[in-house]
């Protein structure tokens, strides 16, 4: 079993910053993936940014030039850094990670989620 454990969310001001961290432990042989998802009240939950690989980023189009997705491989930690921060961007915020087990099984897991809210 893997687990994920968020952190960073909070409150902040529109045009403001925060950096949400996720730690992934348990039974990891390869994580293939690590991103962030969010779901706002009332909305499907949608792809924030993802990280594939050692290189390989993606954004979605509203939050590109704002967040930065980055890795930890040692630590198996990914963050999300948001800058400029609007109240659309209000949401809860999961991580998700695609991992592979010594045992050859991979497995789609999910963050507890943690809350942002831009307002003033």
């Amino acid at each position: 079993q893997v687990q994920l454990l968020e952190s960073g969310g909070g409150l902040v001001q529109p045009g403001g910053s925060l950096r949400l961290s996720c730690a992934a432990s348990g039974s990891i042989f390869t994580i293939n993936a690590m991103g962030w998802y969010r779901q706002a009240p009332g909305k499907q939950r949608e792809l924030v940014a993802i990280s594939t690989g050692s290189t390989n980023t993606n954004y979605a189009d509203s939050v590109k030039g704002r967040f930065t997705i980055s890795r930890d491989n040692a630590k198996n930690t990914v963050y999300l850094q948001m800058n400029s921060l609007r109240p659309e961007d209000t949401a809860v915020y999961y991580c998700n990670a695609l991992v592979r087990d010594y045992e050859g099984y991979i497995g789609n897991y999910w963050g507890q989620g943690t809350q942002v809210t831009v307002s003033s």
